[in-house]
């Protein structure tokens, strides 16, 4: 007897796009393309939180279903705001969802730099609080904004969050997504056993 597919989701993870309609636009043409199933904007969707044009509208128009989080330079208001404005999008800071066996939980700011930051305790009471809900799913993706202590984003000089890196090790998601620094866009490594990827400007297409 042959064994079904396993059912896997197509994500497009990208953050920093600071008000860019452009880079947007262009990633919106990427996601069709390569028919992604879901969009995770991880925080920075502004600058300074001055109000944004064309940025979610090119992934909500081709009926992506799309994850938000804040970054240092917006609220949660002005991403509250923005779930609510464009279908099919969600502020997932401090929250969670389930697609089939795929559990996604996120946390965003930053505890270092920006107008918009949090203490490093409190993005890990957030993580802690969303991974609740999806604690018992088979895959899981971790969303935050900011870089993990001790990955190799601090080749900038900006200290990574112990508090993320403390989630890693207790929650031991599959997968991470961060930004924040926009000169590790790219990156791939792993710590402690889990799958990094710092996305920043620099979009990853890939599926779990």
């Amino acid at each position: 007897m042959k064994q079904k597919n396993k059912k896997t989701t197509k994500i497009l993870a990208v953050s920093d796009i600071h008000g860019d309609s452009s880079l947007a636009k262009k990633l919106a043409k990427k996601a069709e393309e390569e028919n992604v199933d879901l969009v995770i904007l991880a925080g920075d969707l502004t600058w300074l939180n001055q109000p944004i044009k064309n940025v979610i509208a090119p992934f909500s128009k081709l009926k992506k279903e799309i994850l938000l989080i804040p970054g240092n330079h917006e609220n949660l208001p002005t991403v509250n705001s923005l779930a609510e404005i464009y279908e099919g999008t969600k502020n997932i800071h401090g929250y969670s969802i389930k697609k089939g066996d795929l559990g996604i939980f996120g946390a965003g700011y930053d505890s270092s730099t920006g107008p918009f930051w949090v203490e490093d305790e409190e993005i890990f009471k957030t993580l802690q609080k969303s991974h609740e809900k999806i604690k018992d799913a088979k895959k899981k993706i971790m969303v935050t904004h900011a870089h993990p202590k001790g990955s190799k984003a601090e080749f900038s000089g900006f200290k990574g969050s112990m508090a993320v890196t403390k989630a890693i090790k207790k929650f031991k998601p599959d997968l991470v997504i961060s930004g924040h620094i926009h000169e590790a866009g790219g990156i791939i490594e792993y710590l402690h056993g889990v799958r990094a990827i710092n996305v920043a400007r620099n979009a990853a297409i890939f599926e779990i």
